[in-house]
């Protein structure tokens, strides 16, 4: 238990400024305060998000940053008052935390907590000061768990013990990609048997919409993407038919209305742009279809659309991390994953050692990948 008291040095990937490539540095992480874990983090994905924290699109983050957010690890210490979590536990760090004590977390019906980022920056620790340090400067968090790091530190609220015998280099994708797009279908959605789905980008959550919805048993899943080569994976995971917007003269909800006659059940947006957003509305059935946004919208978007689409009965909803409870949940969607019940491992198309990372954000920019596990 010496190095629980010490700082350790290790690797990570800093953006130091928006618009530049990430660079590999030696950082210090300091030890854990009281309600604080530090874990050793063994493989992290590359999500479509860490992409906008590199071009400056999410709100109210500060740099230089440690990005990352979709990993797993193994306890290294804690702080003074943890009982989740003891060293040596494997765990998902959460980037949307679950407190237990707000009152959002009390109530069934949001699994918002407002320790979130949305509502309170998550740049620094609870305490408003770094545990990371690099060339004698302070560097942020991102969400809290910043998993572009061999080692990070946390707040006790934003983590989960998961199963010790668990892969980590796959469950990592639990912690953000695979949980989103499941959920989108089977918490926010609520999907129903025999239904008609469409789903708006098939990248790593949109195909994990695509699993959802097959696992809820709809029968026609549609996948829409101006990139074909998705279209095999995504027939793969359960799309029962794959279209190319591209391929098109009309605008794609004309395509939608005219498949299905009146318009699809349930459509999901997956890519976080305002048009597809409004065309995934209108691709809904105009009495009872519900539309789903997943993707991350860019920073002050606005969108402009005609209310009527409402007024006759759509149904517009957003969704956060798959609605999931995130403490309660993905250590329950993680022993799903160990009793294969569900299977995200076909979503990761490269794995790469850390010190390639940049290489796995050039696959993701060119839709060379689904999803890039980087390992320590």
């Amino acid at each position: 238990a010496s190095t629980a008291l010490s700082v350790i040095k290790c690797k990570a990937a800093v953006a130091w400024e928006v618009d530049k490539p990430l660079s590999i540095e030696e950082v210090e992480v300091a030890p854990p305060k009281a309600h604080e874990v530090r874990v050793k983090i063994v493989a992290t994905g590359i999500c479509g998000t860490d992409d906008h924290v590199l071009k400056g699109s999410i709100p109210n983050i500060d740099y230089p940053i440690i990005p990352g957010h979709e990993g797993a690890g193994i306890v290294e210490s804690i702080g003074e008052g943890v009982t989740c979590v003891k060293p040596g536990d494997k765990v998902i760090p959460l980037c949307l935390p679950q407190c237990g004590e707000c009152s959002f977390c009390l109530n069934p019906d949001t699994n918002c907590c407002l320790k979130t980022h949305l509502h309170e920056s998550q740049n620094l620790m609870p305490d408003k000061t770094s545990r990371f340090t690099c060339k004698g400067k302070a560097i942020h968090h991102f969400l809290w768990i910043s998993t572009f790091s061999e080692y990070t530190v946390m707040p006790d609220s934003a983590i989960a013990r998961i199963d010790d015998d668990a892969p980590l280099d796959k469950v990592c994708l639990f912690g953000c990609g695979f949980s989103t797009g499941y959920g989108a279908a089977i918490n926010t959605a609520k999907v129903k048997p025999g239904s008609t789905c469409a789903i708006f980008g098939l990248g790593g959550v949109g195909l994990s919409v695509v699993v959802g919805c097959k696992s809820a048993g709809a029968s026609r899943i549609i996948g829409i993407d101006i990139n074909k080569d998705k279209f095999t994976k995504a027939r793969e995971l359960g799309a029962t038919e794959c279209i190319n917007p591209q391929d098109f003269k009309k605008p794609i909800q004309e395509v939608l209305l005219e498949m299905t006659g009146h318009g699809v059940d349930y459509s999901f947006e997956v890519v976080g742009h305002t048009d597809t957003m409004v065309a995934a509305l209108v691709s809904c059935h105009m009495g009872s279809g519900t539309c789903v946004l997943v993707g991350t919208p860019p920073l002050g978007s606005q969108l402009s659309f005609d209310p009527l689409l409402l007024f006759t009965g759509r149904t517009w909803k957003g969704c956060l991390i798959g609605g999931w409870k995130t403490k309660d949940s993905i250590p329950k969607l993680v022993s799903g994953y160990m009793e294969k019940k569900f299977n995200p491992d076909v979503l990761i198309t490269h794995t790469l050692p850390f010190d390639k990372i940049n290489e796995g954000f050039e696959l993701l920019q060119s839709g060379k990948s689904i999803r890039t596990v980087l390992v320590f």
